[in-house]
């Protein structure tokens, strides 16, 4: 069985004080030793270090929401990958919608800082989904195949061991809607057969698959319950103890059976 992934996104949000606030609280209801799920958040740049000393020595491990594909140097503004290994981050999301859609982000663009984030050895969070109007108009595994070829281009079964994907319908993000389980997993099972397809049936089974977009407490079980949903990238609920810590309850009582 594929271990779960339960990470939270927490975008541009929270302060200092509100964001080790936050994470003092997940720290103190996250087992230690917990081999079932791992546990991730991702806070803004300014509070990697803070956040980190916080959950250092437990169970849950922190992330970057983005990076660049550039080696350090005369970039500013940017954030290399040297940086964020040297303040314990052990991964990184990459290629999110809101990038993509907002700041104009290519599949060119997402596989260069693929390929940079795994030789600083990092885990690659790789985000694909499509918009609403590309899912009304059938288009959603054609996206997927496009975002999947295009960011993982060059990329060779032996990263995989780095590498999570992460499904994000864009019109699921902030909005209240949620795909449907049945839509989940049947995206979920697309991305399956193209990692088998392009690469074996070995990195097929052993690849997680989070499913990201307005997860929440009350439909964490049932989405996390589909057979090719390994884990959830959390966005709004994620910035609540009340609230991430139960979609991380789930996770911990399914992989027990």
């Amino acid at each position: 069985m594929r271990r779960f992934l339960v990470a939270g996104n927490w975008k541009m949000n929270t302060t200092k004080a509100s964001g080790s606030q936050l994470a003092q609280a997940l720290v103190a209801e996250v087992p230690k030793e917990n081999q079932a799920v791992e546990v991730l958040v991702c806070p803004p740049f300014p509070y990697l270090t803070t956040i980190g000393e916080i959950v250092k020595g437990t169970g849950i491990g922190i992330g970057a929401q983005n990076c660049s594909h550039e080696a350090p140097g005369a970039f500013t503004g940017e954030t290399a990958t040297e940086m964020l290994s040297d303040v314990g981050c052990r991964s990184v999301l990459i290629g999110h919608s809101e990038r993509r859609h907002i700041l104009k982000e290519t599949d060119a663009d997402i596989n260069l800082k693929v390929k940079k984030a795994l030789a600083a050895g990092l885990q690659v969070v790789l985000c694909v989904g499509e918009l609403q109007s590309e899912r009304e108009s059938e288009q959603t595994d054609a996206v997927l195949d496009t975002q999947m070829t295009g960011g993982l281009a060059e990329i060779d079964a032996a990263a995989f061991d780095q590498i999570v994907i992460a499904y994000e319908p864009v019109w699921a993000i902030g909005t209240g809607l949620t795909a449907s389980p049945e839509q989940a997993e049947s995206a979920h099972q697309y991305l399956r057969n193209w990692l088998k397809s392009h690469y074996s049936s070995e990195i097929a089974d052993a690849t997680r698959i989070l499913y990201g977009g307005s997860v929440k407490p009350d439909n964490a079980k049932e989405l996390l319950s589909q057979e090719n949903v390994d884990g959830a990238l959390v966005g709004g609920a994620s910035l609540k103890a009340e609230q991430f810590i139960p979609i991380i309850q789930a996770a911990v009582e399914l992989s027990a059976g």
